[in-house]
């Protein structure tokens, strides 16, 4: 991607919005095992920096995907609670029903019910305390311009305005961009997106235009 950044500003892009680049065990990178760690499918800490720096240089924005509604099974944050159940200190990021995890049948909430995507709690103190964490090691350590943060509209409303509320500390220009596949005026009015994946106005497009 650094080798081609000249190609693709000549496009006439100015924004690259990249889906999960974090450490992970899939091929899409939800389910994340690092979240401050480049995957090393597609590079290191070091080069993502240097692709930053070149797109700054060119002119160009950077936008990463950040994934807090759930979080990879192999994250040491739930293995911690796999190992030691309702002793970690991670129990109640969680929820379990039961003394610890059980895959099959499955006791604990997880993403679309895969037991990869164990979802956490983030009306947790300590969950938000841990995405603000990670939303300031992107914008300070790297320079990131974005965060288009996945399955948005299943993450607490006092989550989102905490995590607003600290990082523009770091970037008072960052850009949040919530996936919802409902109506996001909620989001949007109470200071904790600036936008919004707007799939009703693509169904709307695809009926109009598709379907009649």
């Amino acid at each position: 991607i650094i080798n081609k950044l000249d190609y693709i500003k000549d496009l006439g892009i100015d924004t690259i919005y990249f889906t999960p680049l974090t450490e992970s065990g899939s091929n899409h990178k939800y389910d994340v095992i690092d979240y401050m760690k480049i995957d090393k499918q597609f590079g290191t800490n070091k080069e993502f920096k240097l692709l930053v720096d070149k797109a700054h240089e060119k002119g160009m924005k950077i936008c990463i995907d950040l994934v807090f509604n759930h979080i990879g099974y192999n994250n040491k944050i739930f293995q911690d609670v796999v190992k030691k159940g309702k002793k970690s200190k991670y129990a109640n990021w969680f929820f379990i029903d039961g003394e610890q995890p059980v895959q099959k049948p499955l006791n604990y909430k997880a993403f679309a019910d895969f037991y990869g995507m164990p979802k956490l709690d983030t009306n947790n103190p300590e969950v938000m305390d841990y995405m603000i964490k990670v939303g300031k090691f992107w914008i300070e350590k790297f320079g990131v311009d974005a965060y288009r943060l996945d399955v948005a509209n299943e993450v607490a409303h006092s989550a989102w305005q905490a995590f607003k509320k600290a990082i523009i500390k770091s970037d008072p220009k960052v850009i949040l961009i919530g996936e919802c596949w409902h109506n996001s005026a909620n989001y949007l009015s109470n200071a904790e997106w600036e936008s919004t994946m707007n799939y009703p106005f693509t169904n709307a497009c695809e009926n109009f235009y598709v379907n009649n």
